[in-house]
């Protein structure tokens, strides 16, 4: 084996073997056992989300395929409408063109094009990360199998009623000019101004005072509404006010939805550019008024003078306006929630317009049934309220989308206006027996995304067609995302699996919490602290990676800003980790909680554990390549220790089992790092030397330590390889031979299983006490500044008969590990002055003459102390200063109050050294 541990080499060297070896197809034996790849936007970049959840996934199916189960994971790309014709439309502009130079036909075209040029280069990052899925079955939700199941869904749906078209309020993106999902409105905290407005009494008896946020919107309102508990408007219900810059008059009414504690309690109702505002016009039957364009000009219903301003300096005017008229009683400063466009930026509009729409009701409610029955699993379980709450409130969903870059409408429209459904014009035909001569016109609008991604679990194995794929794949087994999609996506799924399948899509839903750096802020470009996986794998100099992060900005404030918080968080750039350090540390993150704090640090320490697993492997093959490992049916003998490692790796393999079982990865994290790094790397291995290197040992010992090493290794190689797939595949490669096993990769061998006669509770127990042993003199060699290799002499006093029995027995083992010059037992003599340890009832004493300089080291341990004292002091006295303890922020008092803890320990444990060494 090399010297040194090189990722990168070992990971450009087995990804492309793999896949050209079709090592991640199903193999067509065992149970089948299937997940579908959540399918990145094809214009997407591999980011922190993507890694954690994907690595994830890919550890279950290594786990699977190596149980011997006939595993599946589906990959492919989402068409990601906006996103898409956004990249593509921004090329244009480089050239000077839109799209509407082009045409529908031509612009598409030219999306196809970038498509096969420049498109799914997430999927390539994918592979660098590992992911095992079947990329010979990749799938395009715009490629023409998925592209008619959506059109089929559509048709079957359109002729149940379940979709219509109708008026409704959507989110609307007056950049892209299209109607958007929720998804896709993101919320952002900004400074705003809360606007008090006089709303005259039209009997001329006074006015009501209305607070709002838009007062642009103010020309659509059609009623002011008051609580029906609130006494102060009691008799002003049924009267109605002078609509203020226009020439209509509006009701007073009484609705549940007016909030009495806010501002007057009385809130100003606009059904056409308010959601809550539109639900209380329904129930008060009232007509709404839309005042904006579709790009959010005014427009013909408002007062000519206000005609054609963007909202902007609507708002101005008609502020400016009430002014002069006096009906402006205060303006505040407010704290609001913005809702913009997560492509464009755009503040999102509520707008009236007319789309398609999918009814809801009657596919939430199998869908509720199918969680409430058990026959679908949330884990953790805490996310069926989550789901129940959404579900039974559930919305009518706007389907349609004014792009060009998706599934079009499959709907024709004859000279009358009149709809028909078909996959294509000459099916539309057919069905509706129209003849050659009656002109149609296809729809313009497309399906939202989120349609064929609700398809993705049968869609995708051949659906509506029926075949052995759909037969043996169908339903999943567990699909793993966010709990930012619960609603978007997975509950999507759940209806159209039931409604077109008639069975769920998965039987269990695990929802994995959200990336956050390590302070748990949201990563963002503006605060420095992304981190993009790749960078992680491979390293990047600072400057790269600033030159990275500010690349198209054309602001240069926001460019200086990004640049300076980057300098800040990565002074030194980011080193290389390797694809196994990042995936073990996503792992080890990977808790039941709603949020993932990621620390840097943490990786790197994952990194060492590579190194510590390579130089282990390393030490293995130097004791057993060449030398007979006992496999051939000659005697061995197993010592001890040789017994303990087996009986602790049955131990960590049920602990790995039950960790994957229940999606507890940090479990199996933490299990598979403990057993490696302190129980089979710290102490097998160093157990295994005196064995190995004494003169005294017999052929037949030898025999039985070399077995062990190497049996030990492979299967702790077989149980890491789903979670660091490349190092293991390495190793094992030089290993599996000396274990006995063949085969060309593995990731096709079978994953560990217990062996319960493996497992010896009673000799666990004695080398846990040789260990303790051999701690507490180590221990005490570093308290009184002992060099680590320096022979010393321990005597020993107390202890039970065991401890008797047990010291005569591992002597020689103790002796070697503890480096002891002598063991005495000391009877009824008076201790020399030593140093002493607690193992149990047995004391171990270090007799310190001849050892060290007692006034020398007393001296030191003194200085050390005041030294600390002086640490403490200041601490202290920080914190007990209302300046920095009331007014710094909390993250840094409590790095504070750490601090002194830890110096506080420090100083406890150098007295108690100073003690000693006096007494």
């Amino acid at each position: 084996m090399e010297k040194l541990y090189q990722p990168q080499t070992i990971e450009q060297h087995w990804y492309p073997l793999w896949e050209s070896k079709n090592y991640f197809a199903p193999s067509g034996k065992g149970f089948p056992y299937t997940i579908m790849l959540p399918p990145p936007n094809v214009t997407g970049s591999l980011h922190m989300g993507h890694g954690f959840g994907y690595t994830i996934i890919d550890i279950l199916i290594r786990y699977h395929r190596m149980q011997g189960d006939n595993t599946l994971w589906q990959p492919g790309t989402d068409h990601a409408g906006i996103a898409t014709q956004m990249v593509v439309e921004r090329q244009l502009l480089l050239a000077g063109k839109t799209r509407h130079d082009l045409g529908r036909e031509p612009f598409v075209e030219k999306i196809w094009e970038w498509k096969h040029e420049s498109g799914n280069q997430i999927t390539k990052q994918l592979r660098r990360l590992g992911a095992s899925a079947d990329w010979k079955r990749e799938r395009f939700t715009m490629d023409d199998g998925l592209s008619h199941a959506v059109r089929e869904v559509f048709i079957q749906l359109y002729e149940e009623g379940l979709i219509y078209r109708g008026t409704r309020l959507v989110n609307w993106d007056p950049q892209f000019l299209t109607a958007i999902s929720d998804l896709e409105v993101i919320s952002t905290e900004e400074e705003g101004k809360l606007y008090h407005i006089r709303y005259p009494l039209t009997d001329g008896k006074g006015y009501v005072i209305v607070a709002t946020t838009r007062p642009e919107t103010l020309l659509g309102d059609t009623a002011v509404a008051v609580h029906p508990d609130d006494e102060r408007y009691h008799q002003l219900v049924g009267k109605s006010v002078h609509l203020p810059l226009t020439e209509r008059s509006i009701p007073i009414i009484a609705d549940e939805f007016a909030d009495k504690e806010f501002g007057s309690g009385c809130v100003k109702i606009t059904p056409a550019h308010d959601f809550n505002d539109y639900e209380v016009g329904q129930r008060h039957q009232q007509t709404p008024i839309n005042i904006f364009t579709p790009n959010m000009r005014l427009n013909e219903n408002a007062p000519k003078k206000y005609q054609g301003l963007d909202r902007v300096s609507a708002r101005d005017q008609i502020v400016k306006d009430l002014e002069t008229l006096g009906l402006i009683e205060k303006i505040d400063k407010h704290i609001l929630k913005v809702p913009r466009g997560d492509r464009s930026g755009e503040i999102i509009e509520p707008y009236l317009t007319q789309q398609w729409f999918m009814k809801m009701k009657p596919l939430a409610e199998p869908a509720i049934k199918a969680v409430e029955e058990g026959k679908i699993r949330f884990i953790p379980e805490s996310w069926n309220k989550t789901y129940f709450q959404w579900m039974n409130n559930i919305e009518d969903w706007c389907i349609s989308r004014q792009l060009w870059w998706g599934h079009r409408i499959p709907v024709w429209y004859d000279e009358n206006n009149k709809p028909y459904v078909g996959h294509d014009e000459q099916d539309v035909r057919a069905r509706h027996n129209l003849k050659p001569e009656v002109a149609l016109r296809q729809d313009e609008d497309v399906l939202d995304t989120w349609v064929s991604a609700g398809l993705w679990p049968f869609s995708t194995l051949g659906w509506p067609d029926k075949n052995k794929d759909l037969s043996t794949f169908y339903p999943t087994s567990v699909m793993v995302c966010g709990f930012d999609i619960i609603f978007f996506w997975v509950a999507r799924m759940i209806m159209m699996g039931l409604k077109f399948i008639g069975d769920v899509p998965f039987k269990e839903v695990f929802i994995t919490g959200l990336i956050r750096d390590s302070d748990g802020q949201k990563m963002s470009k503006s605060k420095g602290n992304v981190l993009d996986p790749l960078d992680l794998i491979d390293g990047i100099h600072l400057d790269d990676l600033v030159a990275k992060r500010i690349y198209g900005l054309m602001q240069p404030a926001m460019a200086k800003k990004i640049e300076q918080s980057t300098r800040k968080h990565f002074p030194e750039g980011i080193s290389a980790h390797g694809t196994d350090a990042l995936r073990f540390t996503f792992c080890a993150f990977a808790s039941h909680g709603r949020e993932i704090r990621f620390d840097i640090a943490r990786l790197e320490g994952y990194r060492n554990f590579c190194n510590k697993l390579w130089n282990a492997a390393r030490y293995v093959m130097m004791n057993t390549e060449g030398k007979d490992t006992g496999l051939q049916n000659s005697r061995k003998i197993l010592s001890e220790p040789d017994q303990w490692i087996l009986s602790r790796l049955q131990q960590t393999i049920e602990a790995a089992h039950q960790a994957l079982a229940q999606y507890r990865f940090d479990l199996l994290a933490q299990a598979l790092y403990d057993f490696t790094w302190n129980e089979f790397c710290d102490w097998y291995l160093e157990l295994s030397k005196p064995v190995l290197t004494s003169a005294n040992s017999s052929e037949e010992q030898l025999r039985g330590t070399r077995y062990t090493l190497v049996t030990v290794l492979e299967t702790l190689l077989r149980l890491m390889h789903p979670v660091m797939p490349f190092i293991t595949e390495e190793i094992w490669q030089r290993v599996a031979p000396l274990a006995g096993k063949s085969g060309e990769t593995i990731m096709l061998q079978a994953y560990p299983q217990v062996d319960m006669t493996l497992k010896n509770e009673k000799i666990e127990l004695e080398l846990d006490w040789v260990k303790n042993i051999i701690v507490a003199v180590r221990t005490v060699r570093s308290e009184i500044n002992i060099a680590p290799g320096k022979p010393i002499p321990v005597l020993l006093t107390k202890g039970t008969e065991k401890d008797k029995e047990r010291m005569q027995h591992f002597q020689l083992l103790i002796q070697t590990l503890a480096r002891l010059e002598s063991v005495q037992w000391l009877g009824n003599t008076q201790p020399p002055q030593s140093a002493t340890a607690l193992v149990g009832e047995l004391e171990i004493l270090i007799p310190m003459a001849g050892l060290i300089d007692v006034k020398e080291e007393s001296a030191r341990l003194s200085r050390e102390i005041a030294k600390l004292v002086k640490d403490i002091e200041k601490a202290e006295s920080k914190l007990e200063n209302p300046n920095f303890a009331d007014k710094a922020p909390a993250d840094v008092v409590a790095k504070e109050r750490g601090k002194l803890s830890e110096l506080n320990t420090t100083r406890e444990k150098m007295e108690m050294q100073l003690r000693q060494i006096l007494s």
